[in-house]
């Protein structure tokens, strides 16, 4: 039987730890290139280059290891996946994964997640698709414990499918190095960033910012993807790209519009 193609890609750029553990899982279960950014290209969610040249390279990173494709791209994560669509690929892929991300994208990080836009990216063009990360931003994070969650993740979306419209946002508990305790279907946690700005100055006395702010969790449900990582459970949230408020609609339709 022909071994199912998977395209892998990621937010953190080619070289992380997190895609390369990614790409040794998936190919236990097929063929697998990588079409991943040539540097880090995290929280640009779905940003595409319409303005700027695109660039792509084959590279061999791990010739032991690595996957039998491989090539940077000068772009974002959606841009990667256009690409390897459009033009790197010698065939429709079987499946997109995405990550395995340095860091947490579940509730509303979603929204700003390079990882998770990738995913979303292939499921637009169709195609079975899930996001992974790892609640832990370290560059050397301990991506061990959760091996078998993932290819069974993956292996299931290869069988079965999944429903129209749909990609999923997997994210990991950190574990290191320890198991998980197994793997739940949630929704997203409300929440949201109560951010604010480091206001600084250079030697120059030019004014700039950096961004800083705390996670502010609005959601005691025990159904969602916080409770789940906090209880060491791997959280898998199948996430629409379809923005409509449908519950919406009534509430719009009976203001005076067409007056």
């Amino acid at each position: 039987m022909e071994k199912p193609l998977i395209l892998v890609t990621n937010d953190d750029g080619i070289t992380a730890p997190g895609l390369r553990k990614l790409i040794a899982l998936m190919k236990q279960l097929g063929e697998v290139v990588v079409v991943a950014p040539d540097s880090p290209q995290s929280g640009m969610g779905h940003a595409i280059t319409i303005d700027n040249t695109l660039y792509s390279k084959k590279m061999t990173i791990d010739k032991d290891n690595g996957a039998s494709l491989e090539y940077s791209c000068s772009g974002t994560p959606a841009d990667c996946v256009k690409l390897a669509l459009q033009e790197l690929l010698p065939k429709k892929p079987d499946i997109v994964v995405s990550g395995i991300n340095h860091g947490s994208n579940a509730s509303i990080n979603v929204i700003y997640s390079g990882t998770m836009s990738a995913a979303i990216e292939a499921g637009i063009e169709g195609l079975p698709a899930i996001g992974f990360s790892l609640c832990d931003y370290k560059w050397d994070a301990n991506f061990d414990g959760f091996d078998k969650e993932i290819k069974q993740i993956v292996t299931e979306a290869l069988t079965n499918g999944l429903p129209k419209g749909t990609v999923l946002n997997v994210n990991i508990p950190k574990t290191d190095g320890k198991p998980v305790k197994g793997i739940r279907v949630c929704r997203q946690a409300k929440a949201n960033w109560k951010e604010k700005f480091d206001k600084r100055f250079s030697p120059s006395g030019k004014e700039y910012y950096w961004l800083t702010g705390e996670f502010e969790l609005l959601d005691k449900g025990e159904d969602t993807d916080i409770f789940a990582l906090n209880n060491n459970y791997i959280s898998v949230v199948p996430t629409q790209f379809d923005l409509t408020a449908h519950h919406a609609m009534q509430t719009l339709n009976n203001w005076n519009l067409n007056e």
